[in-house]
């Protein structure tokens, strides 16, 4: 079971490169923030695997719920002050 939870980790690093590349050369702001936003989500996935194989999701579902209000909340953040328009 330990490898399967490895494979499955090493799986959704090996998708996490698309976003990424998105990041770092998307031709807008907003397409960066939905790559970072769904880096975000793969982050929670592979911390909820981790606290899966150690046999401690009880703690690691508390992180990866702080992590990902963390991360909503920077996206909104983020998506308002790229608003077009006047600020409000």
């Amino acid at each position: 079971m330990e490898s399967f939870f490895s494979f499955a980790a090493a799986a959704i690093v090996l998708v996490m490169l698309l976003p990424f590349y998105r990041v770092r050369r998307g031709p807008t702001v907003f397409d960066r923030l939905l790559a970072a936003s769904a880096l975000s989500t793969k982050t929670l996935v592979i911390v909820a695997l981790i606290g899966h194989a150690y046999g401690r999701f009880d703690m690691f579902a508390d992180i990866t719920l702080a992590y990902a209000i963390l991360g909503f909340i920077g996206v909104v953040a983020i998506a308002k002050y790229f608003e077009p328009g006047e600020p409000s």
